[in-house]
């Protein structure tokens, strides 16, 4: 029986010394990952360490951390068999940043200006809970039944789906959370946030302040190949510019979420791989560089922080939202906002009534067709930082659907010709998720 237990325990550390040999240059992005997830899901949506180690990181490899939250200074830790203790910081306004062993905690820090004044209006205008409104168009048991299909049923945990809103109108006529989640919980939006940063974009064209049309304004870019790349096609993705986005291994993508101080400057120093416009690869380098841009556009640090909250963010009421920084303080315009599911819906309205906000105009009609329109090469399933049905990907709804998607399946459809905004929130990808049954279903309930 000892010669038993001997042979298990040999054949355990021997396994755990294969996943830390093969793992070892990962150890810095896994510990990184869980270390950056424990912080934000803590601090911004005041998830446990628990419950988020049994969800947002049930990923493989990243479950493999051993995680600490200190309460006292704001942040969390994690390490892999205590190996590559990563650390990240929570401040209030920026968020969680993953932090290395440089970055001062001491110094002090720019923060955004909000303006979260309740208008005492009724939603999707206010928080205020609206009147109650019966379309006629609407068969809500249908439509009840097509939201409810769209969580686990008890025992069975396959579909994940955190939440669902249904917005008709610019009325709510559907809404579900799962356990643990309601109306006020912060969820990650992931690349979602790619359509925040590119409708800032938007806006300051509209305010005739910015032109996408022109030479992207980066002057080491000016005598090289890279010159001829307009920030038009920054936003389309096909920029032509070297890239990997593989979350399964040492990337650019993970480079740059996991290790670097700026993220910005990782596509910036990146080469020319193909001509522009002819090669379209989706790239979340792209959109930091972006958010880099978008820095250089003001004066002073405030004034762009300040920005896309009072251009955007609180001018919608997405008072819940917050858009966390790297360590050079910039925004992570690729990949990191948290806002509820109502807050996320607002977005989606704002384009569906083409950048008109309760008789305020935020960006040009044009922008929305702009934004929907395939990019070069897409194959018509991409357009200006969102996601299009053009190529059919969903067969099942209309062709000009389109939506700011995210990892782990966060979508905001977007649905002109049906005047619909459908927000889905989960864990799961369209791999393990039907999310064309879930359209096929709900839009099944609104009467020709």
């Amino acid at each position: 029986m000892k010669k038993i237990f001997r042979f298990i325990g040999i054949a355990l550390l021997l396994g755990i010394f294969y996943v830390v040999f093969t793992s070892y240059p990962k150890l810095d992005l896994i510990s990184g990952f869980a270390a950056k997830s424990i912080a934000s899901g803590h601090f911004i949506d005041g998830r446990s360490q628990e419950m988020i180690e049994k969800e947002d990181n049930d990923i493989k490899l990243i479950d493999l951390a051993t995680n600490k939250i200190n309460e006292a200074g704001k942040f969390a830790t994690a390490s892999v068999f205590g190996l590559k203790e990563r650390k990240a910081i929570y401040r209030e306004g920026l968020g969680a940043t993953l932090i290395d062993d440089e970055f001062d905690v001491n110094k002090a820090y720019e923060i955004p200006k909000r303006n979260k004044i309740s208008n005492k209006l009724a939603y999707p205008y206010g928080d205020l809970d609206q009147k109650d409104t019966v379309f006629s168009t609407i068969d809500y048991s249908k439509l009840n039944a097509a939201v409810a299909n769209a969580f686990d049923k008890k025992g069975i945990i396959n579909k994940r789906t955190r939440s669902v809103l249904v917005l008709y109108k610019n009325k709510i006529v559907a809404e579900k959370y799962d356990e643990g989640f309601n109306k006020n919980s912060k969820i990650l939006g992931w690349s979602m946030t790619k359509s925040i940063t590119a409708t800032i974009f938007g806006i300051l064209q509209h305010q005739g302040k910015y032109n996408i049309n022109t030479p992207a304004p980066i002057a080491e870019w000016k005598n090289d190949d890279r010159k001829i790349i307009t920030t038009n096609d920054l936003l389309h993705m096909n920029s032509g510019l070297a890239w990997s986005e593989d979350y399964t291994a040492i990337s650019d993508a993970t480079k740059m979420l996991f290790l670097s101080r700026n993220m910005g400057r990782i596509q910036l120093e990146k080469e020319v791989a193909y001509k522009p416009k002819t090669h379209w690869n989706y790239s979340s380098g792209t959109t930091n560089l972006l958010s880099y841009i978008l820095r250089n556009q003001f004066k002073t640090h405030q004034e762009y922080l300040d920005f896309w909250y009072s251009a955007l963010i609180d001018k919608i009421g997405m008072h819940s939202m917050t858009v966390e920084t790297d360590m050079a303080g910039n925004y992570i315009g690729s990949s990191y906002a948290w806002a509820t599911t109502r807050d996320w819906g607002k977005f989606g309205l704002l384009y569906l009534n083409k950048g008109n906000w309760n008789g305020e105009q935020l960006f040009d009609q044009s922008w929305a067709k702009y934004v929907a329109t395939p990019a070069t090469s897409s194959n018509g399933d991409y357009g200006a930082h969102f996601w299009l049905n053009a190529g059919g990907r969903y067969p099942d709804a209309p062709k000009d659907l389109y939506s700011a998607n995210g990892f782990q399946g966060q979508k905001v459809f977007i649905i002109p010709s049906m005047d619909l905004v459908i927000v889905r929130m989960g864990l799961t990808e369209d791999a393990k998720f039907d999310v064309n049954g879930m359209l096929k279903e709900i839009l099944g309930s609104f009467k020709k």
